[in-house]
């Protein structure tokens, strides 16, 4: 498919700003292998032969008798008695790191939090958790969370924005109004109180959010629409009886949508910072979950363990840095004014 002579600008401009161009590309790769986390980091065999047979623990339940046990309930692959069943018939093979993010790991060499070894590289927790696979599953929950946030949040606010600006007058004002009191509502105190009702969990806070998340968006698109419904070929359209939701879609929308995409990234490393903020002080995802905000609050807490502190703030630094990055490449390349040599 060849790209448009306005594409191709807007392609070669965002390749132009190398920091931005290669941000993009680690921050890709690392989602990316994060959302394999579980083929990497794992309690479980990721391939089991025994007897002539296959089995695929990641993906199915095996109870200890399938392999010789004696007990009905799920094998436990750590356990020595089990790695014996299966080794005298089979083989097993395990993923790189042999931990999941909530597996308690028993045979330490040091108390929890235990510093970075050959067998846990960024050390344990003081669950006594392996560091580095919480980072890999934080980091694909914080990711999902936030594109999931930002895509119903970008849905909602270019929606409202988009008939604001559209139809004006009583609708606009209406809807200001009752923006201006939504905002006010502090969206801590509204966690606190649900907090304190239910267990908070990822969709709970997706909700809530997304109850206050979506008005950055109305703004920039309101604006472009409320320039555009008086151009000619707007009036032309509306002339000739095409539907209002057809001229707002086809005509209207596409230009408001740049605006839009240059704030993506940014509204993007927003919902990871909110997510981040509400695990640390506690309201956020369950406790035991994979969280980069919890990690904080570990680190916060075991000053005896730097390698806590240090790796949950590299992590989510890097992060939110490509991100940036990545915005600003994005920026750069809708903005008709920008032109690299």
């Amino acid at each position: 498919m060849k790209l448009s002579k306005l594409n191709q600008r807007r392609l070669y401009n965002f390749k132009a700003n190398k920091r931005g161009y290669y941000s993009f590309w680690i921050f890709s790769i690392l989602f990316i292998i994060s959302l394999f986390a579980d083929l990497i980091a794992n309690e479980k065999p990721l391939l089991i032969k025994h007897n002539e047979s296959f089995y695929y623990p990641i993906f199915s339940y095996y109870s200890e008798t399938t392999f010789g046990g004696d007990f009905e309930t799920e094998a436990d692959y750590r356990d020595p008695y089990v790695k014996n069943l299966i080794n005298e018939n089979g083989w097993m093979i395990m993923p790189i790191i042999p931990y999941s993010y909530n597996t308690i790991i028993r045979d330490l060499s040091a108390p929890a939090p235990s510093p970075p070894s050959n067998k846990n590289w960024l050390g344990t927790d003081d669950q006594a958790r392996d560091v580095l696979s919480r980072v890999i599953y934080g980091f694909r929950i914080s990711i999902l969370f936030g594109f999931t946030l930002t895509f119903f949040s970008m849905i909602i606010g270019v929606s409202a924005g988009a008939v604001q600006g559209y139809f004006g007058g009583k609708t606009d004002l209406f809807f200001q109004r009752f923006m201006e009191v939504w905002s006010a509502i502090p969206t801590l105190y509204v966690l606190i109180i649900l907090a304190s009702i239910i267990q908070p969990n990822f969709w709970w806070l997706l909700i809530i959010l997304l109850l206050f998340g979506w008005m950055g968006y109305v703004g920039v698109v309101r604006a472009e629409f409320l320039r555009a419904r008086n151009f000619d070929y707007i009036r032309a359209a509306r002339a000739l009886g095409v539907s209002n939701a057809k001229i707002m879609l086809r005509h209207m929308l596409p230009n408001a949508t740049i605006a839009t995409v240059t704030f993506l990234p940014f509204s993007l490393s927003a919902s990871v910072t909110a997510l981040s903020g509400l695990d640390f002080l506690g309201f956020g995802l369950p406790p035991g979950s994979a969280s980069l905000g919890e990690m904080v609050n570990q680190g916060r807490n075991n000053l005896q363990a730097p390698w806590l502190g240090i790796t949950s703030f590299l992590t989510l630094g890097l992060m939110l840095g490509l991100l940036v990055f990545v915005g600003e490449a994005i920026r750069d390349s809708l903005d008709p004014r920008k032109t690299f040599n």
